[in-house]
């Protein structure tokens, strides 16, 4: 209201409205951030995000592409397209952008397990565990990679172990 033109504050408020699952309106403030400020790497990042849920594949690699494009050290907006490349079934290209994530971001729980699962279903079940537990030790609290890291160890016969996995991923996710 004060400042009509003011991106960033369309781009947070974008933020806000996707973590309270209002899709549709971040969908628009995203927009509105984009035609105000094109060079705006995150709200490109965010607005893949949304079209990646509404299920357009091709927006949201669109969009992964033009915020990796602006700022090509952007760690998330890798993640992203690995996503996205995994979605059209390009296993080494999505296996690629997780690695860069990684370079980018070592740190970066959730693109270690990603890798994981590309790991996994390139049939390499060690060199998976190895991506989960990393993502574990960066942090604990990644329901999603204990749960992978059991299904590792379930395919590789190591039963109690994925057991206790499998708790972890319910106890810090119940509804997981």
């Amino acid at each position: 209201e004060l400042k009509p033109n003011y991106a960033e504050a369309y781009g947070n408020l974008g933020n806000t409205l996707y973590k309270n699952r209002k899709l549709q309106e971040a969908e628009t403030n995203y927009k509105k951030a984009i035609e105000l400020k094109p060079n705006h790497y995150k709200v490109h990042n965010n607005f893949g995000n949304i079209q990646f849920e509404f299920g357009k594949f091709e927006e949201a690699k669109t969009s992964y592409k033009k915020a990796i494009e602006l700022k090509p050290d952007y760690a998330e907006a890798h993640n992203n397209f690995g996503n996205i490349q995994f979605e059209f079934g390009k296993i080494e290209e999505a296996k690629t952008s997780y690695k860069k994530a990684i370079e980018l971001k070592p740190d970066f729980a959730e693109a270690h397990n990603n890798l994981g699962n590309i790991l996994k279903d390139l049939g390499d079940p060690n060199e998976s565990l190895k991506s989960y537990r990393k993502a574990i030790e960066i942090n604990p609290t990644l329901a999603e990679a204990h749960n992978n890291f059991g299904d590792a160890l379930d395919k590789l016969g190591k039963i109690e172990e994925a057991e206790v996995s499998y708790k972890k991923a319910i106890e810090l996710k119940p509804n997981y």
